[in-house]
């Protein structure tokens, strides 16, 4: 299945955000020896201030076993790509870790892991028996972390394409929520629907981001300070969170 992602909403705070945010979920106890994640809902995400300090559900929580595969962000402008990851087979894990990671154009640098969102077997970066159990680590692939040139922060509307299977459950209302801060800042929210997806099924989805315009002083904070840009992807199917993904930006690369 083909789709293009059908964007919710779109926002930029152009003030500094309250620190307090709403108040936490509570975690209740654990049942039956399988531990039941406390609810997270799609309005409790879109009321976050700051980036969580972490993860709001386990990977157990993505029982419809969606696995995101590919994912490629093009500038919708030029055409050109700037970003594109596949997820490595089993030995190219082996034998070539990482080999797959490729970063394109002059916009954007290397990255050290792998697109929230996106593929997510863990990408080793050392040798020896280390690597076997970095691979197995509970969030491994739920991070990466971007490098790019400061031109990136003068783009207006980016493609970013994602494609991902499904388990034997099907997957109804899947919807991804993505909150980025500057430090404390909200930056943007983008809000988007995936729809439905069949049971076994390889689907590839195109989602549209237009970049609000970013004052030229916070443009040049963001620039000297790598990393502190910040994103958090809550993935809902029905409205419950069954994967949260977390990345970082820098936007050096070159200087």
């Amino acid at each position: 299945m083909s789709v293009v992602g059908k964007k919710l909403s779109s926002s930029i705070a152009a003030q500094g955000a309250d620190t307090e945010g709403p108040s936490p979920t509570t975690p209740t106890a654990a049942t039956g020896g399988t531990s039941v994640q406390s609810t997270v809902t799609p309005d409790y995400v879109l009321q976050l201030n700051k980036i969580t300090d972490d993860y709001l559900c386990t990977p157990d929580a993505n029982i419809y076993e969606i696995d995101f595969t590919r994912f490629k962000i093009r500038d919708l402008e030029s055409g050109a790509v700037l970003f594109e990851i596949a997820k490595p087979s089993l030995s190219d894990i082996t034998h070539t870790a990482g080999s797959d990671t490729k970063a394109k154009d002059s916009v954007a640098s290397t990255t050290n892991d792998e697109p929230a969102g996106a593929p997510s077997a863990a990408t080793t970066t050392t040798t020896g028996t280390e690597d076997t159990e970095e691979t197995f680590e509970p969030n491994a692939g739920r991070y990466v972390r971007y490098q790019f040139t400061p031109q990136f922060l003068k783009l207006k509307t980016v493609g970013a394409t994602v494609e991902f299977t499904v388990g034997s459950k099907s997957v109804k209302n899947f919807r991804m929520i993505e909150r980025h801060f500057f430090k404390d800042r909200l930056l943007k929210t983008f809000d988007f629907e995936f729809g439905y997806c069949i049971p076994f099924s390889k689907n590839t989805c195109e989602h549209i981001y237009e970049f609000p315009t970013i004052p030229p002083d916070l443009v040049n904070e963001m620039i000297q300070h790598p990393f502190e840009t910040r994103s958090d992807s809550f993935y809902f199917v029905d409205g419950c969170l069954v994967m949260h993904n977390k990345a970082d930006y820098a936007y050096n690369g070159g200087l």
